[in-house]
């Protein structure tokens, strides 16, 4: 596994309280749907997973170019760096609170 080289972009330490759900999907009229939750480490962009019909993690670090993002979906840790493609340790404190996905 490649090492992520991007760590020092890394601005959020802790997780949101909870969430509504994919920022983007529900900026949408109608509202978009979406599987799995994404938080960039960055800004705290909140976006769908790639098997999410809308992508909008992906499309985040494409617009933005921030390169990390951590899973927030119950008992998952992991995060990735788009950029050296490949897991990063980043540990975060506190947990999420997040709504049923309409795709689960």
């Amino acid at each position: 596994m490649p090492k992520c080289t991007h760590t020092d972009t890394v601005n959020v330490t802790e997780l949101p309280a909870s969430v509504d759900g994919c920022e983007d999907c529900l900026a949408l009229d109608p509202p978009g749907q979406w599987l799995h939750l994404r938080l960039c480490l960055e800004c705290g962009h909140v976006g769908c997973c790639d098997d999410s019909p809308g992508q909008h993690a992906t499309g985040h670090f494409k617009g933005t170019g921030h390169p990390i993002i951590r899973s927030i979906e119950p008992g998952e840790t992991w995060s990735w760096c788009y950029i050296d493609e490949g897991g990063v340790r980043v540990e975060l404190a506190g947990e999420v609170e997040l709504p049923p996905a309409p795709l689960g």
